[in-house]
């Protein structure tokens, strides 16, 4: 079987991935790569950053030779209109036209769902912050490929603040939890077959005490998401407990399962 040819999407501008790295922490690209290669070596993966290229013409003359793309998280805010975001909906529409297998986890769900219709707003329950509590697959998504050896309901690292709240056309919501309806979908655009994902398989739960820390002040005085550091620090022992008992094959067998998917048709 021939090495499958991957096309990492890093949803960050470049600003906040040189913050992640003063501050210790991987992008979520290299999260992406590194995951990835804990269930197989025999891949050839490339990262792209659309925020950072004025155009597209690095990638779309050999668009076409990429097995499967595979797009991150992002702090951005799809629904506010920036160059950067701009950029990531146009080269999401690209792909859609090129690459027949899309894995889009959490920005790159919304960034995917804003590409092909549907819409996606500030979450009205709240925010997953270092986790996702509850997580509920529905009927369709315990018949689903994506959920093979998955529980039923399950915790999940997570971090976004946004929800999907207008599925695209077609589209299948496959699991929820209380603060988004939408945990998991499964539709096409173009020649693509996307699955999505609002939460994080392959962000480890250390990487996401780390960027509480690392976003306490956001999360105080511009979120208010807690109202001092003591309540911050009782989250993270509240994830802390979690690490315990979180299993990483458990964790990230999302992964495991839409690579199984790519080898199927390769």
């Amino acid at each position: 079987m021939k090495n499958l040819n991957l096309l990492v999407v890093e949803g960050n501008i470049q600003k906040e991935n040189d913050n992640f790295r003063e501050y210790g922490i991987q992008t979520h690209a290299e999260s992406l790569k590194n995951s990835l290669e804990y269930y197989s070596k025999d891949l050839n993966i490339e990262v792209f950053n659309p925020c950072s290229e004025k155009t597209f013409d690095k990638i779309l003359p050999n668009i076409k030779k990429y097995d499967g793309l595979i797009w991150g998280g992002s702090s951005l805010n799809i629904y506010n209109d920036c160059i950067e975001i701009r950029r990531q909906i146009s080269f999401m529409k690209e792909c859609f036209r090129n690459i027949k297998k899309i894995l889009a986890i959490c920005w790159g769900m919304q960034v995917a769902v804003t590409a092909a219709g549907g819409t996606v707003k500030k979450s009205v329950n709240g925010a997953n912050i270092g986790i996702a509590n509850d997580i509920e697959i529905n009927d369709n998504g315990l018949n689903h490929p994506l959920y093979t050896s998955k529980n039923k309901k399950f915790n999940s690292p997570a971090f976004n603040f946004d929800e999907v709240v207008t599925l695209p056309e077609g589209a299948t919501n496959l699991a929820s939890n209380k603060i988004n309806k939408v945990q998991s979908i499964h539709f096409t655009s173009g020649i693509s077959d996307i699955w999505g994902l609002q939460y994080h398989p392959e962000i480890t739960y250390h990487k996401m005490i780390t960027l509480i820390r690392f976003r306490k002040d956001r999360l105080i005085n511009d979120r208010k998401c807690f109202k001092d550091e003591e309540e911050i620090q009782n989250h993270i022992n509240f994830i802390e407990r979690e690490i315990k008992v979180s299993e990483k094959n458990s964790r990230m067998v999302e992964l495991k399962n839409w690579l199984n998917s790519l080898k199927a048709v390769a």
